[in-house]
């Protein structure tokens, strides 16, 4: 008799934050719970949805929003429920390493344990998004982590406008990638929205590595006081699932709190996978530029 078929059901979570950590940390706890009512495997919320995007300015006192791993309130308050639920949650948060800090997701399994951490790769630093001043680039390389219900990829944000993070993920058999995010506005551009590129991108990630997608990004206007005035931004939503062609299968607006779901069968995409002969082709050995900054001087 023949096996019967690996489906996973995958969830994007999106809402407003306050600045109220315990208030944030009961949303998403009444969001994951009704993901799982849909039937939800795996469950993805926003990114740094503690609190308001502090990034929005520079200031000395936000480094007190950052917390040791290690016994982290929200992510053990997250591991009970993934434990009594039987479903998987990524979780972003702030940490402090010592004097280090960085914009982190620790990988909670369907049995509460913590599968490991993910610190974020790729910082950015603009008007509204200035991340480089409170997070050093993330030190753990690109990692997968087997879950019980799948091997997923987890990156974070402005990772996903890079290809060179959903292959690395992909080639270490991620069968599902995730992408906490928070992307909204320009504070100094209000006619810049880049909300249909962010998604295209990323689709393209799904259908360049055939597998899955899953994007979450929180909604809503917030305003941060900063040493120029007050910077505004309004967060755009459009969290979505694609799936390995890059299809949309669930996607929300920009304004309304959303859970999405949808299942998969991640053997029948593994046969498309092989099948399609992406990989089998690779070229590793021409892709040396890509350990280049200009094109012709590898990094040291």
């Amino acid at each position: 008799m023949a096996e019967k078929n690996r489906l996973v059901t995958v969830a994007a979570l999106q809402f407003a934050c306050t600045d109220d950590v315990s208030t944030n940390v009961a949303t998403a706890e009444r969001l994951v719970r009704a993901a799982h009512q849909k039937g939800a495997n795996i469950i993805l919320i926003q990114e740094l949805f503690e609190g308001y995007y502090f990034c929005q300015a520079q200031k000395e006192e936000f480094f007190h929003r950052a917390k040791p791993y290690p016994g982290h309130p929200t992510i053990v308050r997250m591991q009970n429920l993934a434990k009594e639920l039987g479903v998987v949650i990524p979780v972003s948060f702030f940490e402090e390493a010592n004097n280090a800090h960085y914009n982190s997701v620790a990988i909670i399994d369907a049995d509460g344990t913590d599968l490991g951490l993910y610190r974020k790769s790729h910082i950015p630093d603009g008007p509204g998004y200035q991340e480089k001043y409170y997070f050093n680039p993330g030190d753990t390389g690109f990692k997968v982590f087997q879950t019980k219900y799948a091997k997923i990829g987890v990156a974070i944000c402005w990772d996903q406008w890079f290809p060179e993070a959903a292959r690395a993920m992909a080639l270490q058999g991620a069968e599902v990638l995730f992408y906490p995010t928070a992307i909204g506005s320009e504070p100094q551009d209000d006619g810049l929205d880049s909300r249909d590129h962010w998604r295209r991108v990323m689709q393209g990630h799904a259908g360049a590595n055939v597998v899955p997608l899953v994007a979450s990004n929180r909604i809503g206007k917030e305003i941060i006081e900063t040493e120029h005035g007050n910077s505004e931004i309004t967060f755009y939503g459009y969290s979505f699932i694609a799936g390995p062609t890059g299809e949309l299968v669930a996607a929300a607006g920009d304004k309304e709190e959303a859970v999405l779901v949808a299942q998969f069968d991640l053997d029948k995409i593994k046969s498309k996978r092989h099948g399609w002969g992406v990989y089998r082709d690779r070229r590793p050995d021409l892709y040396k530029v890509l350990l280049t900054l200009d094109g012709s001087n590898p990094v040291k």
